[in-house]
């Protein structure tokens, strides 16, 4: 069950986690970006019940990240497939982010995923890098609340 509110988060992670609110949601995304496109093969890797599967993609149109598009087999009825929006693709970063926090903090005893360059074939990871490019650690990185936003402790003296 979910919850809305009628007015939007301040805060840009809450805005985010309206749209992503649960793994299913995460899940579909990844198969999306591994090339999944119909309502059968999202239901059969996932291993979801067609109603919540019915009702995530139905959400994740709604909000953008994935388009409906329908299609015909020869001698079969209209379908729909689902492909990637910018936005939805734009969460590739997101779904890495956390592929690669989840490999390092509870492994899998196959060993890591394996991210590569697409083109060079070179492993990649995700990192904080500066406008110029130097690559930044974690622990030297800080996030600014926006002033009078609900992270803001500035006020809180």
């Amino acid at each position: 069950m979910t919850t809305h509110t009628t007015t939007r988060p301040n805060c840009s992670i809450a805005r985010a986690l309206e749209l992503l609110r649960d793994r299913w949601t995460f899940l579909i995304l990844r198969e999306a970006h591994l090339g999944t496109t119909r309502f059968a093969a999202f239901r059969d890797n996932l291993g979801i019940a067609p109603n919540i599967l019915t009702n995530r993609l139905t959400s994740l149109v709604e909000s953008g990240l994935l388009e409906k598009r329908e299609y015909r087999a020869e001698g079969e009825r209209s379908r729909s497939d689902y492909h990637l929006t910018q936005a939805g693709d734009d969460l590739k970063i997101v779904l890495a982010s956390l592929q690669q926090w989840g490999d390092l903090h509870v492994p899998r005893e196959q060993g890591p995923t394996v991210v590569r360059h697409a083109k060079s074939g070179e492993l990649v990871d995700v990192s904080f890098t500066t406008e110029s490019g130097t690559r930044v650690p974690a622990s030297d990185v800080s996030f600014d609340p926006v002033p009078g936003g609900p992270a803001d402790r500035s006020n809180w003296r």
